[in-house]
């Protein structure tokens, strides 16, 4: 069977791909078409669109393409995760152990927070958890907290065109409400989901930050209102805090330790 137009351009960008990534000269349009055997034009017209993408160079002195610096970006992503899967986990697992309840580590992806780790409590928010599941910013501890080190000006133009769903009782209205919430936030250093993810569920969040001072990440801990009715954020935000903190100086970042 025939592959469709589009699976069959992927395929010969992929070839491409590890055509050059197997050189280290490079390659001339000549040999990239001799090697794979394609028409120099599909394989030029593939090559201009990486080229725009910046995921393909060609030294015009030589003639030759070689991969190029958008790979660097991607690989930089990749690395940092699964550098950051694995300072945060013992931080975590104590975090999860010291407070039972269920603790979730996410990373910002355009406008939405997305879920790369988590520690589970028996009996507690299994439902919530989902490895690459995505949720609202506005409306979770965890991507509030990813909005700490943004200027308000910049969170208007990143949520411009978001949609405030009511996901929870809690749920901010609209960009106004969530950016009172966010300056409350930045002052004390972590933010609160109070049943704005979901009815019956209360979350404290805070900030993970690399060696530059930048926010990469945050961590939270969820629990529900229901088994935990003496539990408030403040009694919890000084572990959620302490536990971004030290996964922090795991990765660089730099402060005078209390």
């Amino acid at each position: 069977m025939a592959k469709a137009p589009t699976v069959q351009s992927l395929d010969r960008t992929f070839d491409i791909l590890e055509v050059l990534g197997s050189s280290q000269e490079g390659r001339t349009l000549a040999m990239i078409t001799d090697d794979l055997k394609l028409p120099k034009s599909t394989v030029h017209r593939l090559l201009s669109v990486l080229i725009s993408r910046e995921y393909v160079r060609k030294n015009d002195e030589t003639g030759r393409y070689q991969l190029g610096p958008g790979f660097i970006s991607l690989s930089a992503n990749y690395l940092n995760n699964l550098e950051l899967k694995t300072e945060s986990a013992p931080h975590l697992a104590e975090l999860s152990a010291s407070t039972g309840n269920t603790v979730f580590l996410g990373i910002r992806r355009g406008t939405k927070m997305v879920y790369i780790d988590s520690k589970e409590q028996i009996n507690s928010l299994r439902k919530y958890e989902i490895i690459g599941q995505r949720k609202s910013l506005y409306s979770t501890g965890l991507g509030k907290a990813l909005l700490l080190g943004l200027e308000e000006d910049e969170i208007r133009e990143l949520l411009a065109d978001e949609v405030f769903v009511p996901y929870g009782p809690n749920t901010h209205p609209n960009l106004d409400a969530l950016l009172a919430d966010i300056r409350v936030s930045k002052e004390r250093g972590w933010t609160v989901d109070d049943q704005e993810a979901e009815k019956a569920i209360n979350c404290v969040a805070a900030p993970i930050y690399d060696y530059r001072g930048q926010i990469i990440a945050a961590v939270s801990a969820s629990w529900l209102l229901a088994q935990r009715p003496e539990l408030t954020p403040a009694l919890m935000a000084p572990s959620v805090v302490r536990c971004a903190l030290n996964i922090s100086y795991s990765m660089g970042y730099f402060r005078a330790k209390p």
